[in-house]
């Protein structure tokens, strides 16, 4: 398959690259000599990204061409894709061009604002193009919104549709043009409404952005604009948000004075549609529904520390200051316990426990805690040392299931100037639920070989190697695989 991307800018390259990594051959045509450095450039960054959410193999990547002239593009091609700037007359000639050499090839165009009527004006054949209005970047977020007149064959739209989907997008089938289709239309009235906000005085751009991120934008990136709002009626449903919110309308609230008038037509018409729409699920379940996605949102942001994950991180990090200073573990004869903490949802498998990887993790962040607590944190690792783990060896004892609240302690078996042996305890209530031994070696991460610790880290680490040599030995430890317990 063959897909003609005319338009090389920032939505050209994104089309491309979605094609491009769906298997499809692609031809791009712009005049502007840049266009295979933008091109590639934005592909390198779809191919970082676009398989990452994709729980399958993609498919071999298709063959990217540059094409002298929009007839050359669009020969042979089964689907194209006009890119070009917000210029009427320009896209009329594009698609004279294009007709001339394949008059019955689908033409989707990304246009922002133009209905499909004004683009088939003076067409040799107005039922092929249509609109196909992407969001940026083109090849992750899944919505285009396909508008056709009535001018358009209603084979050439579901095929397109067909492959859009096939490219693993969502084409949002508009029924009636309009001028900015439909998304475009919203973004533009909190557009205008944010440009008020900032001329008046009221807020900063940064200010609007953080209300955005920190808040609403959360709700709608999962649930969007009616579906928020009917759980904010709560068991009464949307018919009671309408009655509370609705007279809203009429007050200051916005620049955008322009209302539908508020009646009972308009209840009616909206919590019919709500009620169409989401019915199916009682309000405690939008809520779970909403707050589970709202968990895996977050915890994405907090990964990359960005935005809302940002505040939550600071937070964390500020319980864990506190904790440390209020608590520091004292060195003993028992066993230190250093890490708490819970299992989520993004721990759990299948089957409902927490998946294998975790429990790894969880001796990580314990064995994490034990360096920072013998003075080898990331100061430490910043000043070029580190401890590396050498070696792990697991033994499962239990099941840890989703909010179970988890400790790790840790016993030093062995410790000299280079090298460092650990046993690692995961328990909940009590009881071990995994039981990890590592060996780690001390390394001058510059020279990439093994090297004494600090004087200090050593001192603080014999201390405990001491104060625990007493310990009985863990009957797991030396283990091999397949041995018995006993």
């Amino acid at each position: 398959m063959k897909a003609a991307i005319i338009g090389g800018g920032v939505i050209g390259g994104g089309w491309a690259a979605r094609f491009l990594l769906n298997g499809w051959d692609v031809a791009v045509f712009d005049p502007d000599p840049d266009t295979p450095r933008k091109i590639n450039e934005v592909r390198a960054n779809a191919q970082a990204s676009l398989p990452a959410i994709s729980d399958t193999p993609m498919p071999d990547i298709g063959c990217l061409t540059f094409s002298q002239s929009l007839e050359e593009s669009a020969q042979d091609a089964d689907y194209v894709q006009e890119s070009v700037s917000e210029n009427l007359a320009l896209k009329h000639r594009v698609y004279a061009a294009i007709q001339e050499a394949a008059p019955q090839v689908p033409i989707g165009s990304s246009t922002s604002g133009y209905k499909p009527s004004q683009l088939q004006e003076g067409a040799v054949n107005p039922a092929s193009i249509f609109v196909a209005h992407p969001f940026n970047p083109v090849y992750l977020l899944p919505l285009v919104e396909v508008v056709p007149s009535h001018r358009n064959d209603p084979q050439i739209i579901d095929r397109a549709k067909e492959i859009l989907t096939e490219l693993g997008m969502f084409p949002l089938h508009v029924r009636k043009e309009i001028d900015a289709h439909i998304a475009d239309r919203f973004l533009e009235a909190v557009w205008r409404e944010a440009l008020w906000l900032v001329k008046d005085g009221v807020a900063t751009t940064e200010e609007i952005d953080e209300a955005i991120r920190m808040g609403f934008g959360l709700r709608w990136g999962q649930m969007g604009l009616f579906e928020t709002y009917r759980i904010a009626g709560g068991e009464a449903g949307m018919k009671h948000f309408m009655a509370q919110f609705g007279p809203c309308l009429s007050w200051p609230w916005t620049r955008l004075t322009d209302v539908p008038e508020f009646n009972d037509a308009l209840v009616d018409l909206i919590a019919g549609q709500s009620d169409a729409q989401s019915g199916q699920h009682s309000i405690r379940d939008l809520e779970r529904i909403r707050d589970s996605n709202l968990v895996g949102f977050l915890r994405a942001l907090k990964e990359r520390n960005w935005g809302a994950g940002r505040v939550l991180n600071a937070h964390d990090a500020a319980r864990a200051t506190a904790a440390a200073a209020s608590a520091p573990p004292a060195v003993s004869q028992a066993p230190m316990t250093l890490a708490q903490m819970q299992v989520l949802p993004g721990w759990i498998d299948y089957n409902g426990h927490m998946t294998e990887s975790r429990y790894l993790f969880a001796a990580s962040e314990t064995t994490d805690a034990f360096l920072r607590h013998i003075g080898a944190g990331l100061d430490y690792v910043a000043a070029g040392h580190s401890y590396y783990t050498a070696e792990t060896h697991i033994m499962h004892l239990g099941e840890a299931r989703l909010g179970d609240r988890l400790t790790g302690s840790v016993q030093v078996l062995a410790a000299d100037e280079k090298r460092l042996h650990l046993f690692i305890r995961i328990g909940t209530e009590g009881e071990a639920v995994a039981t990890l031994e590592q060996m780690l070696l001390h390394v001058d991460m510059k020279a990439g070989r093994a090297c004494p610790a600090a004087p200090e880290v050593q001192e603080r680490l014999f201390a405990i190697r001491e104060a625990q040599a007493t310990l009985p030995r863990p009957s797991a430890a030396g283990r091999h695989v397949g041995q018995g317990r006993a």
